[in-house]
């Protein structure tokens, strides 16, 4: 059983990662006492601050991003108490030493969160190496972007193997630490009624959305570069594809979940040119408000997708002939994450010769905005049905919120920097996890560059371009929009 580390630092301390998400969320942490009263958490980054000068940027964050009920000034007081800052340029390997010198003895455990630019992984791995900070006790934990395909992901996972055992490394996709992802697997496993129906003999097609309101928003030379597929469907879409298909694992560990999301993932189908739908938004009005078209907002002509729809094929026995299909996209009509798994029709309509005519069912799984899972049954609407029997589709709702309204809701960091700290691996992405994502990503990108489909035009404020409505359509089915 792993034990909790004495020491935790952060790289890149000083961005907006952290400042948003990861000083919040340890502040939380610290709120509830989950973690030791001992724990040290040191700050590393370029910018030339002291001990005093991070605890003032600290708090700016947690003044700007914390609730208004959550600012009791002795608990702020105490979490900045832990705080320590280190400046350090990454791509310089003599400043490890003083780093190292800052964190002192760290056999105690040491957790590494690192946030940097995919350039600085090497020589970042290489001067935790040489300070000693790549021993048995340290643990780290790597933030996305791992590459931007197969080859420069391998790389990056071969320099921190460098340094450290898989089992110490901690790959995170955020998402994976979501309240409602992780419900996914309760719902699945944890209830007789769906796992004897999650199957192709009882289920017709799933659809996969992570819809975005916003554009660029101040990420114009990263989005180009790397565009709607690499940005989101690599990673997040893949994994909640695995959770949602995957076969039941023999164990709520991270081994049994990662040798199941593995092989789902490896299953994956190779995508054919008439399957998949790439766009990019043109001006448009989002929620009322006129907004400028991508190439605008990037200040000169990019062909860098900001939408795509996939449909996804799983070639193993419980998913042969059930299509899933992915949909992302910037400038959309709203901001939606959910999972749509739509059942196969009753076998035989006893209500025809009354005129009833029944839907297949649907379980609606939403992780963002709201948190709910709804199931779409069929009901007789009330009445003596001289005229004929009425079937309405009504709702089964649960929604996450109001049914644990008492328990605190926590954001994806929190959880994900706790087990970090604990050395709790199953709610991270494993590398063999991470290689057949991008094998089966980079099969899509070679099939764009050798083909001669382009980028398709949409409006901002609608679901995408006209393809990707036909790509469901030519199939007798439609978009849960």
């Amino acid at each position: 059983m792993a034990t909790s580390c004495s020491a935790l630092l952060l790289f890149g301390a000083t961005g907006d990662l952290s400042r948003r998400m990861l000083l919040p969320s340890l502040f939380a942490l610290h709120e509830d006492d989950l973690i030791a009263p001992g724990l040290r958490i040191v700050g590393t980054a370029r910018s030339d601050l002291d001990d005093a000068g991070f605890r003032a940027f600290a708090q700016a964050a947690l003044d700007e991003f914390l609730p208004d009920d959550r600012k009791d000034a002795a608990r702020v007081s105490g979490f900045l108490d832990r705080l320590q800052y280190q400046a350090l340029d990454a791509s310089q390997i003599d400043g490890f030493g003083a780093l190292a010198a800052k964190l002192g003895d760290t056999s105690g455990g040491l957790a590494i969160f690192l946030s940097t630019a995919p350039a600085l992984f090497e020589p970042t791995i290489e001067g935790l190496r040489r300070a000693g900070l790549a021993h048995d006790q340290v643990r780290i934990g790597l933030e996305k972007p791992l590459g931007n395909d197969l080859a420069s992901s391998a790389r990056i996972n071969d320099a921190v193997a460098a340094g450290f055992s898989e089992a110490q490394i901690f790959r995170i996709d955020h998402y994976l630490g979501k309240e409602t992802v992780q419900n996914l697997m309760a719902l699945r496993f944890g209830n007789v009624l769906f796992e004897p129906l999650w199957n192709a003999a009882h289920i017709d097609h799933v659809q996969i959305t992570v819809s975005e309101t916003v554009g660029l928003e101040g990420r114009k030379g990263f989005y180009d570069d790397t565009g709607a597929l690499r940005d989101m469907v690599q990673n997040h879409m893949l994994q909640l594809l695995a959770l949602t298909a995957m076969e039941p694992p023999c164990d709520y560990d991270a081994t049994s979940i990662r040798d199941e999301k593995v092989k789902l993932l490896r299953a994956l189908r190779p995508v054919k040119p008439e399957e998949m739908v790439r766009g990019q938004y043109r001006a448009g009005a989002v929620q009322g408000q006129a907004v400028a078209g991508y190439c605008d907002d990037l200040g000169q002509p990019s062909d860098t997708e900001t939408f795509v729809a996939i449909k996804a094929h799983i070639d193993n026995w419980r998913w042969q002939g059930v299509p899933f299909y992915l949909r992302h996209g910037k400038r959309l009509a709203e901001r939606r994450s959910e999972i749509v798994v739509h059942f196969k029709d009753v076998p035989h309509n006893i209500f025809a010769t009354r005129g009833g005519r029944p839907r297949a069912n649907r379980l609606v799984i939403r992780l963002q905005p709201e948190e709910y899972v709804r199931l779409q049954v069929m009901a007789k609407e009330p009445g003596l049905d001289r005229a004929g029997v009425v079937l309405r589709e009504v709702n089964l709702d649960l929604s996450l919120t109001t049914a644990f309204a008492k328990a605190r809701r926590r954001i994806a960091y929190e959880r994900l920097l706790l087990d970090l700290i604990e050395g709790e691996q199953t709610l991270f992405v494993r590398r063999d996890e991470v290689e057949a994502q991008w094998k089966w990503i980079d099969a899509i990108r070679q099939s764009w560059a050798t083909g001669d489909d382009e980028v398709k035009p949409y409006t901002a404020g609608g679901w995408g371009p006209n393809a990707a409505i036909a790509l469901t359509e030519r199939d007798g089915r439609s978009w849960n929009d």
